[in-house]
């Protein structure tokens, strides 16, 4: 079930970031992420805040979470885009985290589908997101559902230093 998040959600999702930080730190994961600087409980509470975080639960308990919503980050200025979009056109991914201990059952997947079924709901055909270079997992995926690399932009990436940000694309129609 898909829902969007409230603040009670904040320490499911904050406990998710954690466990892939822990996961980073010990090497099982290649997200990019770091502990205390990006994503934190505060990047949680803040997009609970503006009202565009998504949660999927399963069983009652929250197992992925992502940010949902039309802002396309500066670095998205410097790709070639296949199609000119304008912003209310284009609905972007952000965030999206699956609890480790989850990991291998689909989520990741089922998580991607409803972003863009609510895409589609939203008249917005065009799909934007980014990954880190380093994180083959997603990039992965992504290119399963049918997201097409669009370029990579060397940057400083909320807060995280050395960042290669792979921007990803999707028409729907």
């Amino acid at each position: 079930m898909f829902r969007k998040a409230v603040l009670s959600d904040l320490d499911a999702i904050a406990r998710i970031y954690d466990a892939i930080h822990t996961c980073e730190e010990q090497g099982q994961s290649h997200t990019g992420w770091q502990r205390a600087v990006y994503p934190t409980r505060e990047t949680a509470r803040a997009a609970i805040l503006a009202d565009d975080v998504f949660v999927m639960e399963e069983g009652g308990r929250v197992v992925a979470s992502a940010r949902i919503n039309r802002i396309q980050v500066e670095e998205y200025k410097l790709i070639k885009w296949s199609k000119e979009a304008k912003d209310a056109e284009v609905m972007v991914l952000h965030t999206l985290a699956v609890d480790p201990a989850e990991a291998g059952k689909g989520y990741g997947t089922a998580f991607v589908c409803f972003y863009e079924d609510y895409a589609r709901e939203n008249g917005c055909p065009h799909l934007r997101m980014d990954t880190n270079e380093i994180n083959t997992r997603a990039r992965a995926l992504y290119k399963r559902l049918g997201y097409a690399e669009r370029g990579i932009v060397p940057c400083i990436f909320n807060g995280i230093e050395g960042v290669r940000l792979v921007c990803l694309e999707k028409i729907l129609y």
